[in-house]
């Protein structure tokens, strides 16, 4: 059988792993092992937070929505029932972002909502 040097391979796996861990401080951007368990943390991280980062959003676009209802004496909750009752599909997304930046635009789809 013949002999099979992998030192191209593991020197290319090494790589990729500092490569990802280029920013990391002191050790853990230098040597190979402390390297790997701190990019496969930072991936974890980043998993979980990705998701955090997703209902934090949500969170800030029902309490903007809630307070321009509430200029208007609305309810956010009311608000969104009559949407669901009239079958209109905007998301709490564009909602915050129209009584963000067109008011007008807004209190046009409020009318509409209290009108059915």
């Amino acid at each position: 059988m013949t002999r099979v040097k992998r030192g191209t391979l593991v020197k290319k796996r090494h790589k990729k792993i500092l490569k990802r861990a280029k920013g990391y401080r002191g050790i853990r951007r230098k040597l190979f092992r402390k390297a790997k368990e701190a990019t496969i943390r930072a991936g974890q991280h980043a998993y979980a937070h990705r998701r955090t980062e997703k209902r934090a959003k949500r969170r800030l676009w029902i309490t903007r929505l809630n307070a321009a209802l509430r200029n208007q004496g609305l309810k956010y909750s009311e608000f969104i029932a009559l949407l669901k009752k009239n079958k209109i599909e905007l998301d709490r997304k564009i909602l915050a972002d129209l009584a963000l930046k067109e008011p007008e635009v807004f209190k046009q789809i409020i009318a509409e909502v209290k009108k059915k």
